[in-house]
């Protein structure tokens, strides 16, 4: 991040130069390096801020402390879209340490000197809440709007006369997939620090969308965007939850009634039960085989919440539920893939990976069951159709060979293989494995990803690493439910993510390449749970069609 005169070793930031580098001319052609003069790209090059996280050195929101900063935590309604119908306060005003109660619009803040006399002063306060207009939702309401068969149906990608297609089709398939809601489930839960006075307000906040807070705080405020202030800190896991500026606009809110400095912190049962999550969805396929295998029709539709009409309304020429639907890779004589939209009650939020991690699973499971139907070798079979998408099949092509595809293995193990074009990358993944004491076992996964041109290859592993994991977390327990407008899931005893000891051994392969680099945080997740499906088929025959995978 320097400029650097050799000669006297004299250095200057690029931010020192930018305004005199400003006013020299645009150079009309300017040479690239040349690859074999690379010295860092494409190169294992160690991460500089690991020491400070190691050591506990690093700031993240959670460790913000200011001059005369006092602690809150927020009262808030059970069920999404629900008020405060009443409230006394004065038990709580007695907990020693605690200075205020404050209502806000997200509910009712105590204000103390810690977190643990907010949290004791939360436990006092006397609060009833109206429920509001979502108090009755829960899984089977959930289950209805997702299969209503007076959805209107909208039509996104249609390619040939899929009707005619299956009609003179040799074989036909048809399933049903189903995904549930998911929390993100952040190991630092959801925390910001907010100072307010006459001149504006600053924000300290582990936020993933900076100049999205610092709007959203000025509207709440009444405030010009230029006076409000976001600094950044790290934070300790984001996935999409942190993109949100509700926590930092509750800071604000809190920090102008409580007088001070204040930092609001959330509970992990706070976190999960107020959390924006990814939607449930519904998967209706089709596809239609001629008597050689081949495919001749595919029809996928989804049924799926949006998040981009909850938070931006309608109007999208292309709903945001098709995302990695749309854009099936594979071969057909005809393509049909449409969607609904139904309106559900709960907040709902960008999750790792999107809509891929749930249409995915589907497409990936349905082609398994129509390579099959066909007799084919669920590898040999998506060759045959990713003709026109070789660097797909390339990244098939090397996690297949690095998994020693076809060869044999020990006794009760299956291999299960998926693939997935997204955020410009296109990445394969193997997975072995079995059953054990009637639990579902992975034992190993061999990923390969052509993103580009790789930059540093030890974060690509890195980010496959951790997508396997998290994946496989909300694959094999995942599953926020609704009782009475309600999320029961509160803490990880009810939202397990993977232990240690089920941790399989990742393998991560990069398919060299010169191409434009592409993304690499979320496109290591999408595959995994539709290969694990796949291999549990074969290793004992059977189809799983609904996430979380529970063989119980």
């Amino acid at each position: 991040g320097e400029v650097v005169h050799k000669a006297s070793g004299r250095r200057l930031s690029y931010g020192a130069l930018a305004a005199e580098a400003a006013r020299l001319p645009v150079p009309q052609d300017p040479p690239l390096k040349d690859p074999k003069d690379f010295r860092l790209l494409g190169k294992k090059v160690a991460r500089l801020d690991a020491p400070a996280k190691v050591t506990g050195r690093a700031v993240f929101g959670i460790d913000v402390r200011l001059p005369g900063m006092l602690f809150a935590v927020v009262a808030r309604p059970p069920v999404h879209g629900g008020t405060v119908s009443g409230l006394d306060a004065s038990r709580a005003t007695r907990v020693p340490g605690v200075r205020k109660v404050v209502q806000v619009p997200s509910g009712v803040a105590v204000v103390a000197d810690s977190t643990w006399a907010a949290l004791r002063g939360r436990d006092a306060l006397e609060i009833a809440f109206d429920d509001g207009p979502h108090a009755s939702l829960d899984q089977e309401a959930v289950a209805g709007l997702l299969a209503d068969p007076a959805a209107k149906i909208q039509a996104v990608r249609s390619e040939g006369d899929v009707a005619a297609a299956l009609a003179r089709a040799a074989r036909r398939l048809e399933a049903v997939y189903e995904t549930p809601f998911l929390a993100h489930a952040t190991m630092e839960p959801m925390n910001c620090t907010a100072r307010v006075d006459k001149g504006g307000a600053e924000i300290w906040a582990p936020t993933q969308a900076p100049t999205w807070a610092q709007g959203e705080v000025a509207k709440a405020l009444g405030l010009p965007e230029s006076k409000v202030t976001v600094r950044t800190t790290l934070l300790g896991g984001g996935f999409g939850r942190r993109a949100m500026p509700d926590f930092p606009v509750e800071a604000a809110l809190v920090a102008r009634a409580a007088g001070s400095p204040v930092q609001v912190v959330w509970t992990r049962e706070d976190d999960m039960r107020h959390d924006f999550y990814r939607p449930a969805s519904r998967h209706e396929l089709r596809a239609g085989l001629d008597a050689q295998g081949r495919l001749l029709a595919w029809h996928h539709r989804v049924r799926a919440p949006s998040i981009a009409a909850q938070h931006f309304g309608g109007g999208r020429e292309r709903p945001d539920v098709v995302e990695g639907a749309a854009d099936v890779p594979y071969a057909a004589g005809a393509i049909l893939v449409d969607c609904a939209t139904p309106v559900v009650g709960l907040p709902l939020g960008w999750w790792r990976s999107v809509y891929s991690s749930q249409n995915a699973f589907a497409e990936e499971c349905f082609l398994d069951e129509c390579a099959a139907a066909a007799g084919k070798d669920p590898v040999a079979f998506r060759r045959e159709l990713l003709s026109k998408h070789p660097r797909l099949r390339g990244a098939v092509d090397l996690a297949a060979a690095r998994a020693g595809w076809g060869s044999a293995l020990p006794a009760g193990r299956g291999r299960g293989i998926a693939c997935h074009f997204s955020f410009g990358s296109w990445v394969a993944e193997v997975a072995e494995v079995s059953v054990e004491k009637g639990r579902l076992r992975v034992h190993r996964v061999v990923a390969a990803v052509d993103c580009g041109r790789t930059v540093n290859p030890d974060t690509v592993e890195a980010q496959l690493e951790s997508a396997v994991v998290y994946g496989l977390s909300a694959a094999l327990r995942g599953e926020i439910t609704l009782e009475r407008g309600r999320v029961r899931q509160g803490n990880f005893d009810e939202y397990q993510p993977l232990r240690i000891d089920e941790m399989p051994a990742i393998e991560v392969h990069i398919v060299p390449s010169a191409e434009d680099p592409g993304g690499i945080g979320e496109p290591g997740l999408p595959p995994i749970a539709p290969a694990v499906a796949n291999a549990l088929f074969a290793a004992t025959g059977r189809r799983l069609r609904r996430m979380p995978l529970s063989i119980g």
